[in-house]
């Protein structure tokens, strides 16, 4: 069972899917808070550089985790376990204030969240991967 494309966010930028599902897995690469256009929210161009919102981004990254497991009619009730790659752990607290927004400790997904050198684009501060458990309706 293939999932739909969803024509109104960022595709991939390599040659794997957003999403896959094995089963009654289904399985989301690493999602970041790029845009189609390929801008990132929680990324603002001021006159010194970039600011960069942790909070902008974990909320972008989130929604559009969400819009990947629509593709096959799940949502973030689905989701079992969640990776998430913060480039500086000075990060978490705020990542945190924004992931407790979806889930909570008593019924949300397992998670594991590790500190990495960087993620592919210099204004990304945050990238998360999923796995749904969402079985297929016979």
């Amino acid at each position: 069972m293939e999932g739909k494309v969803i024509h109104d966010k960022a595709q991939p930028l390599g040659n794997y899917p957003h999403v896959k599902r094995v089963g009654d897995f289904i399985y989301v690469s690493g999602t970041s808070s790029r845009r189609p256009d390929n801008t990132h929210v929680g990324a603002h161009k001021t006159e010194d550089g970039w600011t960069l919102n942790i909070e902008e981004q974990t909320d972008a990254v989130i929604q559009n985790i969400n819009a990947l497991l629509s593709s096959y009619d799940a949502d973030l009730s689905h989701v079992i376990d969640i990776t998430t790659f913060l480039v500086n752990m000075e990060d978490f607290k705020g990542y945190n204030t924004v992931y407790g927004k979806y889930f909570n400790h008593a019924t949300g997904p397992t998670r594991t969240t590790v500190a990495v050198h960087q993620l592919p684009h210099p204004n990304l501060l945050i990238e998360i991967k999923a796995v749904a458990y969402f079985p297929i309706k016979q």
